[in-house]
């Protein structure tokens, strides 16, 4: 399926301790993953991606998405704009330990094709992938890919999204562990 993006001005990467309702987020590629004493569900949504992981007695969901999309703001832990690099931590209650980095980047023009041509090459063999309809001037669409990786106690998460529009390329990868 084929769809559009909104533009990279404007997104906020989220850590909430609970679950969000699926009908906030146009969901194009799910990915659900069970190992040990945890679950997750990964979603490629219209300006990022959604990961709900629960484990220990414990659900956090992070978000990549727009700043305009309603979302709750009971039990949010975590909220950042997406712009240059961050990083943040956070240990629950229960011992469970979130890291997240992420990054936007504006690129050359040259680099972004080269980056998003390989992402569409690895997207179609491995990991959670789609592409975007295009955003009108251009004729190649955004991509996301999302690659996700488990352990006996961790989950590792690392994400792509492009954004043809404005050179840019949202990069995230966070890690959920038990202790």
């Amino acid at each position: 399926m084929i769809s559009a993006r909104p533009s990279v001005t404007g997104l906020v990467f989220q850590l909430y301790g609970r679950s969000l309702h699926p009908e906030l987020f146009q969901q194009h590629a799910v990915r659900r993953v069970e190992r040990g004493a945890f679950q997750a569900e990964v979603v490629i949504t219209e300006s990022g991606h959604v990961v709900c992981w629960r484990g220990e007695g414990l659900t956090l969901s992070e978000v990549a998405t727009s700043a305009a999309a309603p979302l709750p703001m009971k039990r949010r832990l975590l909220s950042h704009p997406i712009r240059g690099e961050r990083s943040d931590s956070l240990e629950c209650t229960s011992g469970v330990c979130y890291e997240t980095a992420f990054q936007l980047e504006r690129v050359q023009p040259d680099v972004f094709w080269t980056f998003q041509q390989e992402l569409c090459d690895d997207g179609m063999t491995h990991g959670l992938f789609h592409r975007f309809a295009t955003g009108g001037r251009l004729a190649v669409g955004a991509v996301s890919w999302v690659n996700v990786e488990t352990r006996t106690k961790s989950l590792i998460v690392q994400a792509f999204h492009t954004f043809p529009d404005d050179f840019a390329i949202v990069k995230s990868q966070s890690i959920f562990q038990i202790p």
